[in-house]
């Protein structure tokens, strides 16, 4: 068995990420598909007894009903809730994006989809000299782009497709999500996102709501990516 790996991405912290991959993870399960997800790196850390975990990873793994041991789901748990780079020199720890490939690879084996979640947005460091489009880049998985909705949102995504595309990887689809109840113009500016993102988003998830109704929104989503894949041969 080897899965469709897709790596999901933010135009800034804070914008969803997890919720969609979560989403797209129960939504996978619920149309009988072996599923795993990923959170390769998570900065702000909570301390339990048998050490650090991510809430984040938690969620993901909760979501998606795997048995996938948590070393290998959330490699790289860092305490401190700032740029992982950081957070890693506070604990002495060297991010290795070969490690994570492999344990990637490892998980992709045993699912039909993998979902793997960045930290922060697509330039987040990582370490002194790599971010996480190098780890995306190393992965080649395609890119799923969560857009917060929110003031500046055009400005970001259409500087994240295009960091996307130059560092050569694929923008297989984007998900808006309504960060902001109160973003003027939100009609006009999911039009606009259209056109600087060259495509119709997967879906758009209101800003309030819970996991079973996350996975209504995001069903259609899963299907018009499997579509394509299939469509590409993959």
């Amino acid at each position: 068995m080897s899965a469709a790996v897709y790596f999901v991405a933010g135009t800034d912290t804070a914008v969803g990420k997890t919720r969609v991959t979560a989403g797209l993870l129960a939504a996978g399960r619920a149309a009988g598909l072996k599923v795993a997800g990923m959170k390769p790196v998570a900065s702000g850390a909570e301390i339990h007894s048998d050490g650090l975990v991510s809430a984040d990873a938690l969620q993901i793994a909760a979501a998606s009903g795997q048995t996938t041991r948590y070393k290998k789901l959330n490699p790289y748990c860092l305490l401190d809730a700032i740029s992982p780079h950081i957070a890693a020199n506070r604990q002495d720890i060297r991010i290795d994006i070969g490690k994570i490939g492999e344990l990637a690879s490892q998980i992709a084996e045993r699912h039909e989809l993998l979902l793997i979640e960045g930290a922060g947005g697509w330039y987040t460091p990582i370490s002194e000299s790599e971010s996480m489009a190098d780890l995306a880049r190393a992965l080649g998985a395609p890119v799923i782009l969560v857009v917060g909705l929110r003031l500046g949102c055009l400005n970001h995504a259409r500087l994240t497709r295009e960091a996307i595309e130059h560092g050569g990887c694929t923008l297989a689809g984007w998900v808006a999500n309504r960060i902001d109840p109160h973003l003027a113009a939100s009609t006009e500016n999911l039009a606009t996102l259209e056109t600087l993102l060259g495509a119709p988003p997967l879906a758009v998830l209101p800003h309030a709501t819970d996991a079973v109704h996350d996975v209504q929104h995001l069903e259609n989503a899963l299907a018009r990516l499997r579509a394509a894949r299939a469509a590409r041969g993959g």
